[in-house]
């Protein structure tokens, strides 16, 4: 039986990923901050005996680490690590209020990615089978989009930090998997005030990054339409990205008044 380990579990992309492999028979670690949602999740689960609940914040380095290390003292090990917790929220660089904001989802969604992964990797070095570290990363995180500097930037640092940490453990026989994906439909993109090319369902987006994750693919872009707009945007030249995207809608920013 696979044992799975989540972060930001409570709710869009995370807990469409916990019923997914619930459904496919996995025993689950489910983190996030709001114990009660959580419960309620895992309740709503085949097998919730089976599944632990740890209400924690993953900024919280040392409280994260301990929820790993119960999950792997009471399963014996972890077969997948997803480090799926983040935030999004518009920054401007002019308005010094937003720089907390950035430095707040640089800490979620890149530090506390690392956080996640550091207290498995010994484990799986150890344990026989498959392993896998994934990373959420994001089509925004293939070039920068503006009102969404911090997001695109913390994005664009989970890429190139699970394709580090992807060499580093090809030896070891520990996949690390990077997911990006495009418009998910949860209730972070549902804040969004602008059209959502190739929208996908949250459940179904969990069904194709699992079967990404179990086939230990390298990187995966879902859905695979937002795969080719990003190549396409990453091939551009810069003179022609930036007439095109310059006047692109901003998301709200968090510190606006």
């Amino acid at each position: 039986m696979t044992r799975v380990f989540i972060t930001g579990a409570s709710s869009g992309i995370g807990a469409a990923l916990a019923a997914e492999y619930a459904a496919r028979g996995a025993t689950l670690g489910l983190v996030a901050r709001r114990r009660e949602l959580l419960e309620q999740l895992a309740a709503s689960l085949p097998n919730p005996h089976l599944h632990k609940v740890y209400a924690v914040d993953v900024l919280d380095h040392g409280a994260l680490a301990a929820a790993a290390r119960d999950f792997i003292a009471t399963q014996g090990g972890a077969d997948v690590v997803i480090a799926n917790a983040g935030i999004s929220h518009g920054t401007l660089t002019e308005f010094a209020a937003d720089l907390p904001v950035f430095d707040t989802i640089l800490a979620t969604n890149v530090s506390a990615t690392v956080a996640t992964f550091a207290p498995f990797i010994a484990t799986m070095k150890a344990q026989p089978g498959p392993c896998r570290l994934v990373g959420i990363g994001s089509v925004a995180g293939i070039r920068g989009l503006p009102g969404a500097g911090a997001y695109s930037a913390s994005k664009a640092a989970v890429l190139s930090y699970c394709e580090s940490l992807r060499l580093e453990l090809k030896r070891d026989g520990i996949k690390v998997v990077t997911i990006a994906p495009g418009y998910i439909d949860t209730p972070m993109t549902r804040h969004n005030k602008y059209p959502m090319p190739f929208l996908m369902p949250a459940e179904r987006f969990a069904a194709k990054a699992a079967d990404a994750i179990g086939r230990g693919a390298s990187y995966a872009v879902i859905p695979w339409q937002m795969g080719v707009v990003a190549k396409l945007l990453r091939a551009l030249p810069n003179a022609v990205y930036d007439f095109a995207f310059s006047r692109a809608p901003h998301k709200a920013r968090k510190a606006a008044p």
